[in-house]
């Protein structure tokens, strides 16, 4: 993993925030990519430090 800034953890949208009209791309789209891209750093981490 190269310099990067930490991402932090994506909180999901309120109930207020998806309007449920079947908008593209949806608040839900952006808060599960946020998340995928979370995790996917949270495991390179984690993969880092049992090299260590």
């Amino acid at each position: 993993m190269t310099e990067s800034t930490l991402l932090e953890k994506p909180q999901p949208p309120a109930d207020y925030e998806c309007c449920d009209s079947a908008c593209t791309p949806c608040v839900w789209d952006h808060y599960y990519a946020a998340l995928k891209a979370w995790r996917i750093q949270q495991a390179e981490l984690k993969a880092q430090q049992q090299d260590s």
